[in-house]
Parts: structure tokens; sequence; C-alpha cells
């Protein structure tokens, strides 16, 4: 560069003359640097990013977004009651991250729970109680559960509802066949709950195992009238027939949700996790007349 050239360029950039005599190679470089870049870029000459760099840059954002796809199998144990609406969230979410797959274990929340805590393989447990859920906590097989609905229970009776069931206190007349689920059990505990806020006693004439089995025995014709959930008897649709229980004695259960400590997948059990609490999740159990939590 001659020094013609240097002063002119140095006078653009606000250069006093004493510094350009001076012998300061930083000065030296930042102007050289400067002229350089503008070369480059002008007179249609070559794009400050080049084709291969863009290529590159483009390589390791798929690399980035690639290495954090979800993929891979979880398995989910529910509560029997939470059938529905967790089939439906699993089909919404297995669509929204290909690659991955969800085995749900439905049942009694009770039992899941003393399996999980006696070593069943399992990566995420969405209890219908929150004293099942401080069982598998206690055993430091999960922690920070949270809670993601709650359900009240309901009378369900026959269609043709053959025993005349019209209030709760019809569940305590002679010669009514109730059927229950076993007192272990949430939707069991909390019937029993319903009946001594209400002053009644009830005894029903079978415990089953989980609030879906009891259901089943209304359906079937054989029981006259059963309490399940709310939820339990919306799904049922025109099988059974709801009686509402009022509020005053009415009793509800609480949803808690956690990923599991030995999952073999944590950043997938995570993620539905996340997806039940999200507002897509809230939408679905609503749907399934679940109340928020």
């Amino acid at each position: 560069m001659t020094l013609f050239r240097f002063r002119h360029a140095a006078e653009l950039l606000g250069v006093r003359d004493d510094t350009v005599r001076r012998p300061a190679l930083t000065v030296l470089a930042a102007i050289a640097a400067l002229l350089t870049g503008c070369g480059s870029s002008s007179g249609g000459g070559a794009a400050s990013s080049s084709p291969s760099a863009a290529a590159a840059s483009s390589s390791a954002l798929a690399a980035a977004s690639s290495s954090s796809a979800l993929s891979g199998d979880l398995t989910v144990l529910a509560a029997a009651s939470l059938t529905g609406s967790f089939t439906q969230l699993g089909k919404q979410f297995e669509a929204a991250h290909p690659g991955t797959r969800i085995t749900f274990g439905f049942g009694a929340s009770s039992t899941l729970a003393t399996q999980i805590t006696a070593g069943a393989p399992a990566d995420v447990f969405a209890s219908a109680s929150a004293r099942s859920m401080d069982q598998v906590v206690a055993a430091k097989a999960a922690a920070d559960p949270q809670t993601f609905a709650k359900n009240v229970m309901e009378i369900a009776v026959p269609p043709a509802n053959p025993a005349n069931i019209t209030q709760l206190s019809d569940l305590a007349r002679s010669g009514v066949k109730v059927v229950l689920c076993a007192e272990a059990v949430p939707c069991g505990s909390t019937a029993r709950t319903v009946f001594a806020n209400a002053k009644i006693i009830v005894k029903p004439v079978s415990d089953e195992a989980d609030v879906k089995a009891t259901l089943s025995k209304v359906t079937l014709g054989e029981a006259d009238a059963g309490v399940v959930y709310v939820t339990d008897v919306l799904a049922a649709g025109n099988k059974v027939k709801g009686i509402t229980i009022p509020a005053d004695v009415n009793a509800s259960t609480s949803y808690p949700i956690a990923a599991l400590t030995a999952s073999k997948n944590g950043e997938l059990a995570k993620a539905f996790v996340d997806y039940v609490l999200s507002a897509d999740g809230a939408t679905a159990l609503t749907q399934a007349g679940f109340a928020k939590p």
C-alpha cells in the first residue's frame, strides 16, 4: 500500500496525520483489514459467507436437531380411570414425535405403586391418588410428582335403572346390589368417604380390583348401582346412566404424575410428563371429564 493510499484511507477514518506517521502496527492492521473486507464484497466480488461455510453451518444445525430428537420406547403405568384420556394423549404424543412408541399399563393405583416399588420396569407413573404416589416417592422410585387433574364420584346404574335409584341414600336400601372398588383402591376409598360424608352405611355385594371392573359389573347388569368416577360414567356413554352426587357430600381425588428414577429413557419420560401437563394435555383431560387441579 502506498503512503498516499494509506493517508487517504486514514483520512476517511478520521485518523490524525501524526498517527499515520507513527509505526503503529495495530492501526495499519485495522485499516488493511477494512480495505480488504470492502474489496471482497464490492463490485460483485465473493460473498462474505462462502457456500461451503453455509453448508457446514446447515449440517451443524441438522446434527443438533437430530441429536435432540426424541425416540425410543416408553412404558407408562397409569390409573385405570385414565385409560381413555391417556390412550388419546399417547397417540397425539407419538404423532408429534415420530420414532417414539408408548406402551400403557392401566390398573389400580395402589397395585401399580406396589409393582413399581418391587422393581417393575417402567418409565412414568400416573396415579389416581397422592397416597399411592407418596409410596413410590418414599421408595425413591420417583421424585417431584406434579398434580395434573382431579376427579369426583358419581353413581352409575344400568340404563333401565331396575332398582329405581334416584339419590345417594337409595344405595343404603335393603336389597339394592351395590358394587364398589376395593377399599385400598383410590376409587374405593373415595366412595367410602362419600358415604361417611352423607352419614349412610352401604354394604357392597362385591369389591372390585379397579374402577373399570366396578363399572363392568353395572354394564353387564350384575349390579343395581356402582360408585365410580364421573369420567368413567361419561366414557361409558349410553351403557350406563349417571346420577349426580350432591357437592356437599361428594369427594374428590387428585392425580399426580412423575417420571420414574429407574427409567432407561429419562429424556423421553420427562417429555411425556411435560406433555400431560401442557395445554394439549389439559384439553384432552377436560374433554374426558376431569377437573383442573
